[in-house]
C-alpha cells in the first residue's frame, strides 16, 4: 500500500488549503451599521454549521490518510467528504442569496459574484466526488494516479476559489462579519497536516 500513502498525504494537504477558503473572514472593529450587522449576523449564523461540516469532512480525510488505509476505505471517506463539502458550499451560497445584497456600495454585485463562486466550488467538489467514485480500487497503481489527479485539482480549487469571497468580505462587510460571534467561531485556523 506504500504507493498510495504519499499521495493520500498530498490529498490531505491540498484539502486543508482549499476547504477553508470561505472561512477567510477578516476585519475587526469599525463603526456599527445596523442593517449591515443584521445582514452579517444572518450570513454568519448560516455559515457556522456549514463551516463545521467542511472542517469535519476535512478531518475525516486527514484521518483516513494517516493510517495504512485500504483503497476502498480511502475512496469511501473521500467521496463522503467531497459530497459534504459540495453540500456545505451550496448551503452557504443559498444563505448569501437569502440574506440579499449587503448594505454597501456595489453590494448586489459582490453578493452575486460570491454566490456564483460558492456554487462553482460546490459543483467542483461534486465533480471530485464522482472522480473518486470512479477510481479503480483493485489496481493500487491506477488508484494512486487517480488520487494524484484529484489532489492537483484540489490544489487548483484552493488557489482559484476565493476572489469573489474576498471581495464580498472586504471593507465594511468584513468588519460587520468580524463583529459576529458566529463568524469568529467559524474562522478558527485549519489544522495543519
Amino acid at each position: 500500500m506504500e504507493g498510495t500513502k504519499p499521495v493520500n498525504k498530498k490529498l490531505a494537504a491540498a484539502l486543508s488549503g482549499g476547504a477553508v477558503l470561505v472561512l477567510a473572514l477578516s476585519g475587526c472593529g469599525g463603526d456599527g451599521n445596523e442593517k449591515l450587522d443584521a445582514w452579517a449576523k444572518e450570513v454568519c449564523d448560516a455559515v457556522q454549521p456549514q463551516a463545521r461540516k467542511i472542517e469535519s469532512a476535512n478531518a475525516s480525510i486527514q484521518k483516513e490518510t494517516s493510517d495504512s488505509s485500504k483503497p476502498e476505505d480511502v475512496q469511501k471517506t473521500d467521496a463522503n467528504a467531497f459530497q459534504d463539502m459540495s453540500d456545505a458550499y451550496k448551503a452557504i451560497g443559498s444563505a448569501v442569496t437569502k440574506a440579499g445584497p449587503p448594505d454597501v456600495e456595489n453590494g448586489e454585485k459582490k453578493q452575486q459574484d460570491a454566490v456564483k463562486e460558492l456554487n462553482t466550488i460546490s459543483a467542483a467538489y461534486a465533480s471530485l466526488k464522482k472522480q473518486v467514485d470512479d477510481l479503480d480500487t483493485k489496481d493500487q497503481g491506477k488508484f494512486a494516479d487517480g488520487l494524484k489527479d484529484i489532489a492537483t485539482e484540489l490544489d487548483k480549487l484552493g488557489k482559484s476559489g476565493n476572489d469573489a469571497l474576498r471581495t464580498l468580505e472586504e471593507g465594511e462587510v468584513g468588519q460587520a462579519m468580524a463583529r459576529q460571534s458566529s463568524c469568529k467561531a467559524a474562522t478558527a485556523p485549519a489544522p495543519q497536516s
